[in-house]
């Protein structure tokens, strides 16, 4: 059981180690990184990713979720810049940390910091329907579902839908509101 908080890390290099096991099967490499990546994940997919953190406008930031100094979860946010809108993606807990309610704080850390750049004004994410737990997080955390994309991804012979969520930077001011509508 961790003792510590999940802290907000930037992904850095000696990260990618500890993620490599995280996905036994090609079917959980998808699930996490969508029908882009090769089986099984290695080091260059990953460093990949991390190359495209870097300049003034980087297409993507990707953080890590620290506890007791171990990683413990992995999320991305592919940026566009010029419409103020985020995609979070490719969001894991460490297999071995799963279970401890840390995908709610961790994912609590990414959207404050996301919305804490005023360009941003809309963080979305798809995610496969089957996947109920990571469902469940995404509307405790107060994402909405927009809409479903039916059969959007073939892994091996079977097909697999996406369901779409949204959360505006509006939606989170709505939170902090009591429940009579005036402000805090």
């Amino acid at each position: 059981m961790p003792t510590a908080p999940v802290q907000l890390e930037i992904f850095a290099q000696h990260h990618i180690a500890d993620m490599l096991d995280w996905f036994p099967t090609a079917a959980a490499l998808t699930q996490w990184g969508g029908p882009g990546l090769r089986f099984p994940l290695d080091a260059t997919q990953l460093e990949e990713m991390q190359a495209s953190t870097s300049g003034n406008e980087p297409a993507r930031w990707v953080f890590s979720g620290i506890v007791d100094g171990n990683l413990a979860g992995h999320a991305q946010v592919a940026l566009d810049w010029e419409n103020g809108v985020g995609r979070l993606g490719r969001v894991a807990i460490n297999p071995r940390l799963r279970g401890l309610g840390l995908a709610h704080p961790f994912l609590q850390c990414i959207i404050e910091r996301f919305f804490a750049d005023p360009i941003f004004e809309r963080l979305e994410l798809n995610v496969y329907t089957f996947n109920t737990a990571a469902i469940r997080t995404y509307l405790k955390l107060g994402f909405v579902e927009e809409g479903v994309r039916r059969s959007s991804a073939r892994v091996g012979d079977v097909r697999w839908d996406t369901a779409i969520y949204g959360m505006l930077r509006s939606d989170l001011s709505a939170k902090s509101l009591p429940q009579n509508g005036s402000p805090t």
